[in-house]
C-alpha cells in the first residue's frame, strides 16, 4: 500500500489538535483514512487527498485548485473528491479541505457495517 506518509502525518498532527474527536486510522481505498467519531472523513490515496464533504456543495468544491472528480465504475461520485498537491500544498488550502470534511463529517451518517 502506497501512500504519502507526510501527507498522512500532516492530516494526523491537524486532527490532533481537536482533543473533542475520536480518530481511528484505517487501511482502506488503497491509501489509509481518518475516521472521525467513527465516520469516514478523509484519506490519503497515494499522493491525494481524499475528501468526503457535503454534497451540495459540489459545484463550489469543483471550482477549487487541485481538484479531481471521484470515479468509480464509470459513474463519478457526488460528495466525495480527490485534491492532488497543488490543491493542498499551501497551509491555507490544507486547511480548507480539512475543514470542508469536518465540517461535513458533524453531519454525515456513518457507512453500513459489512460482515467479513
Amino acid at each position: 500500500m502506497a501512500y504519502n506518509i507526510n501527507l498522512a502525518s500532516r492530516i494526523r498532527e491537524y486532527l490532533s489538535q481537536a482533543t473533542s474527536l475520536v480518530i481511528e486510522e484505517k487501511k482502506m481505498f488503497g491509501g489509509l483514512a481518518f475516521l472521525v467519531n467513527g465516520k469516514m472523513c478523509i484519506n490519503v490515496s497515494n499522493q491525494n487527498l481524499m475528501c468526503r464533504f457535503n454534497p451540495a456543495l459540489q459545484e463550489e468544491v469543483e471550482k477549487r485548485k487541485g481538484f479531481q472528480p471521484m470515479i468509480m465504475k464509470e459513474r463519478q461520485f457526488k460528495g466525495y473528491c480527490y485534491v492532488n498537491e497543488t490543491g493542498y500544498k499551501s497551509k491555507k488550502n490544507f486547511e480548507y479541505w480539512m475543514q470542508l470534511c469536518l465540517t461535513y463529517n458533524k453531519k454525515a451518517k456513518p457507512g453500513k457495517a459489512r460482515n467479513k
